[in-house]
């Protein structure tokens, strides 16, 4: 009997360990993907949807800059006339805790976004600054589920469990495998309740050096607990732009 149940035991250790195995194999596809933009201009849309469905939109400029073992991202607030000049700072290290800085016009000063802060609200949306951050596969573990057709679309479903401190207990990413890209995530919270799910699509492809990129330019976010939600969308966008590194600096914020 003790044979059978350590036979068992070891079988379901293996299992485990190659689904891991696997799930980080996908997630290194989806990095390898990815590698090579350079950098990318873009004007962005925040859509703040409450629990009546009363709007609220915010317009942006966004800039970032792919550099060796980080990638850096400025977004500066443009409409309305409220939060006209809010600027968020984001430097998503590949091997390292994030740095994030939020410049506040109305106070005149850069508030530090430190890692108790990172699992929360974005500007009043139901976007994290920690959904803002980095998503570096060094940070992860990711455990392939199985695969599952989404809108018609063949996935991947990864369990991404973070190694570090995180808001979430883990994240359900259901990757296509044409665009090696989250078309759906589900996160949940430390409870392990599903907090939010989000939806990703707009897709377009781009080219960098004969390279080609699939960009998704709409993130439909619900909070499903609150049942709030936001839509981040992209226009404009321009990929395998080489950009001036003072852009980046948070001296500059002010």
């Amino acid at each position: 009997m003790k044979k059978i149940l350590i036979s068992l035991i070891l079988l379901s250790s293996t299992a485990a360990f190659g689904s891991l195995e696997k799930g980080l194999v996908i997630a290194k596809k989806m990095e390898a993907a990815n590698n090579g933009y350079v950098g990318e201009t873009s004007t962005m849309r925040l859509v703040l949807i409450d629990s009546s469905g009363k709007q609220i939109e915010r317009e942006m400029e966004g800039n970032t800059s792919e550099l060796k073992n980080v990638d850096k991202t400025i977004m500066k607030f443009q409409k309305p006339a409220d939060v006209k000049g809010t600027k968020l700072l984001t430097w998503a290290h590949k091997n390292k805790d994030d740095d994030q800085w939020l410049y506040l016009p109305s106070l005149r000063r850069v508030k530090r976004i430190n890692s108790r802060s990172r699992g929360s609200s974005f500007m009043g949306s139901e976007f994290s600054y920690e959904d803002l951050g980095s998503q570096s596969i060094d940070k992860y573990t990711f455990n392939l589920k199985g695969t599952k057709k989404v809108d018609s679309m063949d996935t991947w479903v990864l369990e991404r469990v973070s190694k570090n401190k995180s808001s979430y207990s883990k994240v359900i990413m259901y990757v296509s495998k044409k665009y090696l890209a989250a078309v759906k995530s589900e996160y949940y919270n430390k409870r392990k309740e599903l907090l939010k799910v989000a939806i990703f699509s707009e897709f377009k492809k781009y080219t960098v050096k004969k390279k080609s990129f699939y960009r998704s330019n709409k993130i439909f976010m619900t909070n499903i607990q609150n049942k709030k939600k936001s839509i981040f969308t992209w226009e404009n966008r321009k990929i395998g732009m080489k950009l001036s590194s003072r852009k980046f600096n948070k001296n500059s914020l002010k």
